[in-house]
């Protein structure tokens, strides 16, 4: 196992780089403060072929492997959690789960407009009483000749009402998780609308909605998979899009402990620059541990991905690391820049609030937990 990029990868990485730091990063304060939308970035990181990063090429994608795409993603995250979130859903989630599920007919219809950029994809399955417990969803389909009527309600949808293209799990029959079916229902069917933004504590231009939908009617050959498979689709796309949430998390974390060196190496207390204190250089060298730790779990679960491995456990570990690091790391640099840290002239308040989400959405910490614990008590298993 080994992370070395190729020369082409190198350069698409540096590009990635150079990009985040001149383009995003100047406004991402900006956008924290309008809640607006980051359209202009969205469409440059298309030009760019980061919205369909590891889509095959034949489906309008950029044909990266997992590693490289990942760290695409982490210089995108240290300069706009923001804009990272919504590349990281494009990518790892409607995509993956038409890749991997959709007919030819559906790749070409809805996966190639994803992958160019020409479109931006969500994904429902939260509910207001269907969190962690994805399999309690209500969200019910009623077939109706050679179409299905959708009636319900999902929330806390990243790209509501923003998102042309929407993966939606209904219930299609009985209760519990085989009842459960992916459709694609696309943003102008009549029955769909979406309530305001969610007022965040972070993330504030990855905007966040309710979708409600009335009597939204769609044609069968929108359905992902067979009937039943839904959550079966759902989980093994989540397996992608954790390590998405990891490197956003690691982008976050990152950013924060470059903000807090550069400001230690400046900054003077005692006649002296606070990095020469011990109570502030430890702080550094265990957010530098942690993050690079974290960066391992999920580039391995990227290698895993790539050589098409298993890798439910890894990316469950990945995201539950990074985002646990982001938290800490992007903390102690609040507490590095003291004060200062609290005021919004400085970045690391925002790497903070960012941060707090990673911990929580695609499957909480807690989620990650059960998974991991599971998977290490089957190997012990008769």
């Amino acid at each position: 196992m080994h992370f070395q990029l190729s020369d082409d990868s190198q350069l698409i990485l540096s590009h990635v780089r150079e990009f985040a730091q001149h383009e995003i990063a100047p406004l991402a304060a900006q956008y924290d403060r309008s809640g607006e939308y980051p359209w202009e970035q969205l469409r440059k990181l298309a030009d760019m072929g980061l919205l369909g990063a590891t889509i095959p090429e034949q489906y309008g994608g950029a044909g990266l492997d997992s590693v490289t795409y990942a760290l695409c993603l982490e210089e995108i995250a240290a300069a706009d959690a923001s804009v990272a979130v919504i590349m990281s859903v494009q990518n790892g989630l409607p995509e993956q789960m038409i890749l991997k599920f959709g007919t030819e007919e559906q790749r070409q219809k809805f996966l190639k407009p994803l992958a160019l950029g020409e479109k931006i994809g969500a994904f429902c399955l939260t509910e207001p009483n269907a969190g962690s417990d994805a399999a309690s969803l209500r969200l019910h389909a009623q077939k109706d000749g050679n179409e299905w009527v959708l009636n319900g309600q999902k929330a806390w949808i990243t790209s509501g009402g923003q998102a042309d293209t929407y993966m939606v799990m209904a219930r299609t029959s009985g209760s519990g998780a085989k009842g459960v079916t992916c459709f694609v229902v696309e943003k102008d069917t009549p029955g769909l609308s979406f309530g305001k933004p969610e007022e965040k504590m972070g993330l504030h231009a990855a905007h966040t909605t309710t979708v409600q939908f009335d009597d939204v009617s769609i044609p069968d050959a929108n359905r992902i998979g067979e009937e039943g498979q839904g959550l079966i689709i759902a989980l093994n796309s989540l397996d992608s899009g954790r390590i998405g949430i990891a490197m956003q998390s690691i982008g976050i974390a990152r950013a924060a402990l470059e903000a807090a060196a550069k400001y230690a190496l400046t900054r003077e207390q005692f006649g002296k620059k606070i990095s020469e204190f011990e109570g502030v250089s430890f702080k550094i060298a265990e957010m530098a541990a942690r993050i690079e730790a974290a960066r391992l779990v999920a580039l391995k679960a990227a290698w895993l991905r790539d050589q098409g491995k298993k890798h439910t456990r890894e990316s469950s570990m990945a995201k539950f690391l990074a985002s646990d690091a982001a938290v800490y790391v992007t903390r102690e640099a609040v507490q590095i820049f003291g004060g200062n840290g609290y005021s919004r002239e400085y970045p690391v308040e925002r790497y903070y609030r960012d941060a707090k989400i990673t911990e929580i959405y695609e499957g909480t910490n807690e989620i990650q937990k059960l998974v991991i614990s599971r998977h290490v008590f089957g190997e012990f298993r008769d």
